[in-house]
């Protein structure tokens, strides 16, 4: 369990682009959020203004020992107008990706994290016939970006929730209880659109940018059931997330990405009972769910490297982020020593920052400032950053230490009924 981690393991943290740069006023969810009488409690704004701090920000991630930065490409800003390419927005990616190898942190660059051009939303999205044409315009587009060492790329941040919510946008479906928290069916067409534009990804990758290994991420909710909700929760997550995981077969790696479990019985979602810890998101406070969302995936998808590319939990109180991440982290381990292919671990998120709609779930490592923007590393960024620092999940346990409740897990052992 204190074993050293394999050379080339990454292990940093993760932001998106209009959830920390601010100003994204080209983009679907800039005009969605600014709408008259739009459901966000408030819109992004300035964000983190990380458009402009994106420098402290690495500094700081490198400083607490962190070797890998998980960020991503904001198409809105590179085609900020259909057909017309942003020449400086290419290029301040550019310096993105060259500064954070300057200062030793391994780039993790997403090429499409939920948010579209306007004028790609508003021309028909990903139904347009043409859909995939503009996006390999975009991949065109960003190929400086790439060539600027670039060596792990995520093609399209959790396809299976942009294909919910499309469904929701759609008229199709209703979002009960938030995401994560019991998600409706996706959106067939563009699931398989999405699908489509990845595979196009993967092979422009692959033929234009040969050192650049790529893949998807997939937002995983360790599905449990009751004894007699089995049959329910295969179909929930056969939908919802093994059709999108059986997708990466084949690429140089699958992106998990974990935050909590959903537990299904035979009239559907069992809801969280009353006396459970809840996260500032109302989901459940479940450690346990990285290390079942890695051996699902490996279960339906065998022999593929796995990066988790997100994991991490939303509260005020900094002390429970660091019980959380050292079991999970406890977990990840457990699923290493079994055989399970990891090649890191990216945390979510590197800063408090936009969650879609609102700012109060703080997943961040690094608290910011919402007026002067100033960035203050939390106790956990520098507990997580020694383990990067040392290359261990676990830290060793001191001589004569009681082991913790977590390092008695039963990996095999999940609840099946509440």
């Amino acid at each position: 369990m204190h074993e050293l981690l394999p050379d080339g393991f990454l292990f940093g943290a993760s932001t998106s682009a209009h959830q920390i740069e601010g100003n994204n006023v080209s983009s679907d969810w800039w005009a969605f959020e600014n709408a008259p009488g739009s459901p966000v409690t408030e819109p992004s704004g300035d964000a983190c203004d990380s458009f402009l701090r994106w420098r402290e920000d690495m500094d700081l991630l490198r400083s607490l020992g962190f070797d890998s930065y998980r960020f991503s490409v904001e198409w809105a800003r590179v085609e900020p107008v259909r057909g017309r390419i942003s020449n400086s927005a290419v290029a301040h990616y550019v310096d993105m990706v060259e500064y954070a190898r300057r200062v030793g942190l391994e780039p993790v660059v997403t090429l499409h994290h939920f948010t579209h051009p306007l004028w790609f939303m508003t021309d028909g999205g990903w139904l347009a016939d043409d859909a995939l044409d503009r996006f390999q315009r975009y991949l065109d587009a960003v190929a400086p970006v790439l060539d600027a060492g670039v060596r792990t790329a995520v093609t399209i941040n959790e396809p299976n929730i942009l294909a919910v919510m499309h469904a929701i946008v759609r008229g199709e479906a209703e979002l009960e209880g938030g995401l994560l928290g019991g998600l409706p069916a996706p959106h067939r067409p563009t699931a398989e659109r999405l699908a489509a534009a990845h595979r196009l990804a993967v092979d422009h990758l692959h033929r234009r940018h040969p050192g650049v290994r790529a893949g998807w991420t997939i937002a995983n909710q360790a599905v449990q059931s009751t004894p007699d909700g089995d049959a329910v929760a295969d179909d929930y997550r056969r939908t919802r997330e093994d059709w999108f995981i059986e997708q990466s077969r084949g690429d140089d790696f699958i992106g998990v990405q974990s935050y909590t479990r959903t537990i299904m019985g035979r009239e559907g979602i069992v809801p969280v009972a009353p006396e459970v810890e809840r996260t500032l998101t109302g989901w459940e406070y479940y450690p346990a769910a990285l290390e079942e969302a890695v051996r699902h995936t490996a279960e339906v998808a065998p022999g593929m490297p796995i990066i988790v590319t997100e994991n991490g939990v939303a509260v005020a109180d900094d002390e429970r982020r660091i019980d959380y991440t050292r079991r999970a982290l406890r977990g990840l381990a457990r699923a290493m020593a079994d055989g399970i292919d990891v090649h890191g671990y990216l945390h979510w998120s590197a800063l408090d920052n936009y969650e879609w709609g609102r700012f109060a779930p703080t997943f961040g490592l690094i608290a910011v400032d919402r007026t002067a923007f100033v960035r203050t590393p939390k106790p956990s960024a520098f507990w997580l950053g020694s383990l990067a620092r040392r290359r261990m999940l676990v830290a060793p346990q001191a001589e004569g230490e009681a082991p913790r409740d977590d390092e008695s897990h039963d990996a095999g052992a999940t609840p099946a009924t509440r």
